[in-house]
């Protein structure tokens, strides 16, 4: 017979102690894969931690039927432990909704249900009934902000053991882009080869032409006026499948950087310059840099290249390469405007 696993106490609504992996219900909300694979991962192994006979049963979308959760989680006549997990939840019918919000009243103490939903108004009933009953939830939603996109592959790093400063992260992340698992898996990469410290030429060295032709290095070198150096990294990124809005919208952030860095008061210390400015400490510096030839009339005129290359970019021109190459050159030429 296998050993009961020892959960936390459940109540008659199945609540548990908070950020308890073995607790009756865990609740994945979000559309970001690598985040809900994780949470499904996260309790099935403390799960077999606990008794490596545990039987984890992993429905697909569609796979649970009407009368198969009363089935998977009735009493096992040697009481054996069970991990079940449903993925997009959302998408249940209404009577298979209607059992596993009856389950939830009432959680059978060897089992741990694991809900995967995508959030929003989508099966919405279902995900206020998990929470009414105190299941542990974990956020699974997209990084769609460039910061969080950072704070990921620091913890990333922190976790596999490393300290890695801000600018080798923000190197990572421009070379990656959003894919998460792309990162998760550079990170481990890097911590398993490198031995000493990871920097911004580790990065480089080990991601030549992704971090060279990213969006945000076509930014940097037209900002700091490098026409040339500029438009050569532009041809390679959009030869190698990068999206022309994804160049406009680093060129706009790295012209409004500027710009709010050169209207920002004098003599703020570099702490509440960045909090003011909502950028991290090592990005001001970086700005600072940038800013040393630009005047007033340069951020303007280039923030209209920007917009131009943007409408052109989005269907209102007939040549988007050309717009972006239109708008590095101009932006090269006003950060010269002083």
């Amino acid at each position: 017979m296998s050993p009961k696993i020892e959960n936390t106490p459940r109540s008659a609504a199945g609540k548990p102690a908070s950020g308890d992996p073995l607790a009756p219900v865990t609740l994945a909300v979000g559309q970001e894969e690598l985040l809900a694979e994780r949470a499904v991962q996260e309790v099935v192994a403390a799960a077999r931690a606990a008794d490596a006979d545990t039987d984890v049963r992993d429905l697909g979308p569609g796979e649970l039927q009407p009368g198969m959760l009363a089935e998977l989680t009735s009493p096992s006549l040697f009481a054996e432990n069970k991990v079940v997990v449903v993925r997009q939840a959302q998408d249940l019918s209404a009577d298979t909704v209607k059992e596993v919000k009856a389950y939830l009243a009432s959680p059978a103490e060897e089992i741990t249900l694991v809900l995967l939903h995508a959030g929003g108004a989508k099966g919405k009933a279902l995900l206020d009934a998990a929470r009414k009953v105190g299941a542990r939830e974990i956020a699974c939603a997209k990084m769609t902000k460039p910061a969080d996109r950072l704070a990921f592959v620091r913890a990333e790093f922190r976790a596999l053991g490393r300290s890695v400063g801000s600018e080798a992260c923000q190197a990572l992340v421009d070379a990656i882009g959003s894919d998460l698992r792309e990162l998760a898996s550079a990170c481990a990469q890097l911590t398993a080869d490198v031995e000493g410290a990871i920097d911004e030429r580790v990065v480089a060295r080990y991601y030549t032409g992704r971090a060279e032709a990213s969006s945000f290095a076509v930014a940097d070198k037209a900002v700091e006026g490098q026409a040339a150096e500029a438009l050569e990294t532009l041809r390679w990124a959009l030869s190698t499948g990068v999206a022309p809005v994804l160049v406009t919208s680093a060129l706009a952030q790295g012209v409004r950087s500027i710009g709010k860095l050169a209207s920002a008061p004098g003599g703020m210390r570099p702490g509440d310059l960045a909090r003011e400015l909502g950028m991290p400490p090592w990005k001001i510096d970086r700005v600072r840099r940038q800013m040393r030839g630009w005047s007033a009339d340069g951020v303007a005129h280039a923030l209209q290249a920007v917009a131009e290359a943007d409408a052109a970019v989005k269907g209102g021109g007939y040549d988007p390469a050309y717009a972006l190459e239109k708008a590095v050159v101009t932006i090269a030429r006003a950060a010269r405007s002083r």
